[in-house]
């Protein structure tokens, strides 16, 4: 059995949601915000068998996609901030946790 933890977009969430309800996967979605650009994120945590996580990785690559946005790039010194060029990023797309379980109880 393994439990995953799948770190997505808020952007993309309700679709990798959808689509893992719609394949039968028991999950639960909880909000996150990210540290680096402060954006909404979304946990979802899943209760699998182990022949069923490839199926599950699948399902979550093909409804998150990473993009690319700019950014503005601030620079600090004893003047103040100053604004720069903006920065090209990638956002989105997802980071899972893949954990073994020892044992499960549903009540």
């Amino acid at each position: 059995m393994k439990l995953v933890f799948v770190i997505v977009s808020s952007d993309d969430s309700s679709s990798v949601m959808k689509e893992l309800i719609k394949k039968n996967f028991f999950c639960t979605q909880v909000s996150a915000k990210g540290g680096f650009l402060k954006r909404g994120n979304s946990i979802i945590m899943i209760g699998t068998k182990d022949e069923k996580v490839d199926e599950l990785i699948k399902i979550v690559s093909d409804n998150s996609k990473t993009r690319k946005e700019m950014i503005p790039n601030s620079l600090s010194s004893e003047f103040g901030m100053f604004t720069g060029t903006p920065i090209e990023i990638s956002i989105g797309g997802a980071t899972l946790f893949i954990v073994d379980v020892e044992k499960m109880v549903k009540l």
